[in-house]
């Protein structure tokens, strides 16, 4: 199994000015303890569950830029981009250059979006539910499109493109690989079928068992390969300031491992202190590189 790392918060000791420091120390560190990718959130406000909307919050693509900077081998990506908040021709260029400045190390995570708040705090247009989802899917055929080097019109029922040029194009090929977020049964993870590289659920080894049988059915629907996609489940670690609670870590993505998670991707508790980051690469990384 691997490890990615989620960094959804920034409100870390010494305020803004420290901001970069910290955030280059935590990529640096995060890497050399053997994390395969590091990834932010795509939101301009901070979310309920992790802080009030008044907190730091930066934004996505150029934190991902800056961390491509100071990191050789990491894959980087949002987790996830919600489809409202940029064009899909401009989102397809944006993760491009990532791709391209890092060295082919850059993932698409995207979903339908949901957090009001934040688009009507900032302008953004929030469509209803069935949209969005219409909206995600010619995104998805969008950046298809760009990144198979064909510049033809894009005609949809939201989105016109006169040109679909995209140069430079990505290294990574045939295109950057991309992870739909979200377990939704009856949209989302037909989307994921039909286009994804990698899905991402919440909740526990037995609810990730139920989503990857619903994705299996999807497959089999659109004559898609299962095997295909990489299968993740957001898990929070918390392996205590001095490490004791690594073997309990251990043991939960042994839980997520047996149902068929190849992946698990969270938070990391007391990320900002790099002593953490160093427990989970010596008494976590290398206990499940074989689950």
């Amino acid at each position: 199994m691997k490890l990615g790392l989620q960094i959804p918060s920034f409100t870390w000791p010494g305020g803004p000015p420290e901001i970069g420091r910290r955030l280059a120390s935590v990529g640096r560190t995060a890497e050399q303890a053997g994390y395969d990718s590091v990834w932010v959130m795509d939101h301009f406000f901070q979310i309920r569950g992790v802080g009030p909307p008044e907190q730091e919050m930066l934004e996505a693509y150029t934190t991902l830029g800056y961390l491509a900077g100071v990191t050789s081998r990491v894959g980087l990506g949002t987790m996830v981009t919600g489809v409202t908040y940029r064009h899909p021709g401009i989102l397809a260029k944006e993760v491009t250059t990532l791709d391209v400045l890092s060295g082919g190390r850059a993932w698409l995570g995207i979903g339908a979006g949901w957090n009001e708040e934040e688009h009507r705090g900032l302008g953004v247009p929030f469509p209803p539910v069935a949209e969005r989802f219409e909206r995600l899917e010619e995104t998805l055929q969008i950046c298809l499109q760009m990144w198979a080097d064909d510049d033809r019109p894009f005609e949809g029922k939201h989105y016109r493109l006169e040109r679909t040029l995209n140069s430079p194009q990505s290294l990574s090929r045939p295109h950057p690989p991309i992870m739909i977020g979200g377990g939704g049964e009856r949209k989302t993870l037909r989307l994921v079928a039909k286009y994804g590289d990698a899905c991402n659920f919440f909740g526990n080894a037995e609810t990730c068992r139920h989503k990857l049988e619903v994705l299996q059915k999807h497959c089999a629907d659109v004559g898609r390969d299962y095997g295909e996609i990489e299968k993740t489940s957001y898990y929070v670690v918390d392996v205590g300031q001095d490490g004791s609670r690594a073997n309990r870590v251990v043991d939960d993505l042994g839980k997520l491992g047996a149902v068929g998670i190849q992946a698990a991707i969270g938070a990391l508790r007391g990320v900002e202190t790099t002593r953490t980051i160093e427990l989970v690469g010596e008494r976590v990384i290398p206990q499940i590189g074989s689950l």
